[in-house]
């Protein structure tokens, strides 16, 4: 391919982080690849040609050297990949975390979204005015700056901030709750390099309320096991499942997943067992299988993925592994949200623990199963939460997603049969295997069965993850967790994150099950419960959902990218009072945006842009 450059050149630092990626150009061995481009599988050890899909990586490794990827290094990343100029602009310049302008070396990501607005988020950013100047001003003599994020993944310990800096040891912390002080004392280190790297202790059984409590099945090693010990997994029954699955062979396998009645816990409910079965079918045609594990949990409110893997990060790969073996898959890949770095980490030592006790790689455990994990980090898009947005992402390619059919089981990642779970559905596999599924079909309800994780925040007594059997109601979740927080006086609850929907004080008692929300037009979506006392003002709280989906919106098609301005410009209109003719004409105006995006967006993210700010119109009279 014929590649047309600018004449900016790479810094020798820039040239050393793509190398540390790509290797030495002079060789091009690619020791620690699997795929080739024509999908073809290897194995590590095996040289094969470097490939886009090597991109995302890339740009990573540029932005954590140097903290901003520029031209001359887009330049160096593109001659390598051998991928034209405009495209790995357009992919870099995708992506909240990577930066196409110069800017400090350390910045302090900020979160404003509406978990952390409920602790005191717009306080914090004044302060932070104060101290440091505007967002996105170079402070601390140019060598720092900061920067007001979307949600960050910590809504339980809200308000929080993440601190990279950049470097040849590059650092990132993560501090939640945090405040303007603590923050700027961690700006203050790591200008002098002394910024401590995330803590290996940032969660403990914090997060994690019930931890201890013996009825606990996918919670139960969260607190209680060192998530970096092979061996204490093991000793909780870890490893079990895969032994039992690797005797009943894939057909056993996908039959129990079936009879178990597990539907996806990422917010789309599919039947796993289906998933997994119409992928199995694709088997005789020789084509290469993919597994992937969605860890790009991005929702607002949602936070129970990083928990687990940061806590019981070998459940994951157990999971993992079990359905590569049933669908007859080599390779799987592990999208995790670039937010998470603590949880990368303990994946990564986890994946290196496994393969070295032949639980990954050639011949797994006697049975010439072959299966290898990479990790692959997001880098700042909700949108890559989406099947196939993360592949293009995965791919090297935009985050944008694509229209089906074809679905991801016959044409997913680099075109081939997919399996996507995330990591709360792939963690019930060992339970399923180990009890039977029929056995796991009778807990819960008759459309809901087994376990389900709830992500309780905002004003709640104990914020954290909960493990429920599906079935217990609305209320008796919040009582779970301590009763309502903040005035004491509860508002209103969100369910299902930012693209779910609001419920009032009377739909209190309404199961948290798939089909009882059904039932009040709302959704269990991604496991959110997030509760507003009194004191909020709840038409702040839709503006805010309606400036993250603009911002969030991919662009690809008009309703969406079109829409979600059209929507926050609405919004903006009613709560200031200055309507385009009456608020009832601005709130037809609403419903008839939302419908359209509903109609004819390509993914879920128009589909559900306007779910949660119409549950909340029609509940209460806001723009009266």
């Amino acid at each position: 391919m014929d590649l047309h450059l600018t004449a900016a050149k790479a810094s020798a630092e820039e040239k050393a982080a793509v190398d540390a990626v790509l290797g030495e150009p002079e060789t091009e061995r690619e020791g620690e690849r699997h795929i080739e481009r024509d999908g073809r599988v290897g194995f590590r050890g095996t040289p094969v040609p470097l490939s886009r899909d090597l991109l995302l990586p890339v740009l990573h490794a540029i932005q954590a050297r140097v903290g901003w990827i520029s031209p001359g290094a887009l330049n160096y990343a593109s001659a390598r990949l051998s991928v034209p100029p405009a495209e790995t602009h357009g992919v870099a310049s995708f992506y909240g975390m990577f930066s196409l302008t110069a800017r400090p070396p350390i910045a302090a990501h900020v979160c404003d979204d509406v978990a952390c607005v409920t602790h005191g988020a717009s306080t914090l950013g004044s302060e932070f005015e104060r101290k440091l100047g505007p967002a996105g001003a170079p402070c601390l003599e140019g060598q720092a700056t900061w920067q007001r994020s979307s949600c960050l993944g910590l809504c339980e310990r809200a308000p929080v901030a993440l601190i990279s800096a950049a470097g040849v040891s590059p650092r990132e912390r993560v501090m939640a709750p945090a405040t303007a002080d603590g923050v700027v004392s961690a700006l203050h280190d790591a200008v002098r390099g002394n910024l401590p790297d995330v803590p290996d202790t940032l969660n403990g059984g914090l997060s994690v309320p019930q931890s201890g409590r013996k009825q606990l099945r996918l919670l139960r090693r969260i607190g209680e096991v060192d998530p970096d010990s092979l061996d204490g997994y093991q000793r909780q029954g870890g490893y079990e499942a895969l032994r039992r699955a690797l005797v009943l062979g894939a057909e056993g396998v996908i039959r129990e997943v079936i009879d178990s009645k597990l539907l996806g816990r990422g917010g789309a409910a599919f039947p796993t067992g289906k998933k997994w079965e119409a992928v199995y079918l694709q088997r005789p045609l020789g084509r290469p299988h993919y597994v992937i594990c969605n860890a790009d949990e991005s929702e607002p409110g949602t936070f129970k993925d990083r928990i687990v893997m940061e806590g019981d990060p070998f459940a994951i790969l157990e999971g993992m592994t079990i359905a590569a073996f049933a669908v007859g898959s080599q390779i799987g890949y592990i999208y995790i949200r670039g937010e998470y770095p603590l949880a990368a980490k303990r994946l990564a030592r986890a994946i290196g623990a496994a393969r070295a006790q032949g639980f990954l790689g050639t011949n797994i455990l006697g049975h010439g199963f072959n299966f290898e994990i990479e990790i692959r980090r997001g880098a700042g898009a909700y949108i890559c939460g989406e099947e196939t947005a993360l592949f293009n992402s995965i791919e090297g390619y935009r985050g944008e997603p694509r229209n089906k059919p074809p679905f991801p089981t016959q044409s997913g990642l680099f075109r081939q049969p997919t399996v996507v779970n995330n990591v709360e559905t792939l963690i019930n596999i060992p339970e399923i295997i180990l009890s039977g599924g029929s056995a796991y079909a009778r807990i819960g309800t008759g459309d809901s069965a087994g376990y389900r994780l709830f992500c309780v925040s905002g004003h709640v007594v104990r914020p954290g993850v909960y493990e429920v059997a599906f079935g217990p109601t609305l209320r008796q979740v919040i009582e779970l967790a301590g009763g309502v927080g903040g005035t004491g006086r509860l508002q209103a609850v969100l369910l299902g994150g930012a693209a779910g929907s609001f419920v009032s004080t009377a739909e209190l008692d309404t199961p948290l099950t798939f089909e009882a929300m059904r039932s009040i037009g709302a959704t269990l979506g991604s496991g959110v419960v997030m509760l507003f006392d009194d004191s909020v003002d709840l038409k702040r709280i839709l503006l805010r959902i309606a400036a993250f989906f603009r911002s969030e919106t991919c662009g690809q098609c008009v309703p969406c990218r079109v829409g979600t301005v059209r929507q926050e410009e609405t919004l903006q209109r009613l709560v200031q009072r200055q309507t385009l003719g009456s608020a009832e004409e601005e709130r037809a105006t609403l419903q008839e945006m939302a419908q359209a995006m509903r109609d004819a967006s390509i993914c879920g993210l128009g589909q559900t842009a306007s779910a949660a700010i119409l549950s909340a119109m029609n509940r209460w009279s806001l723009f009266s």
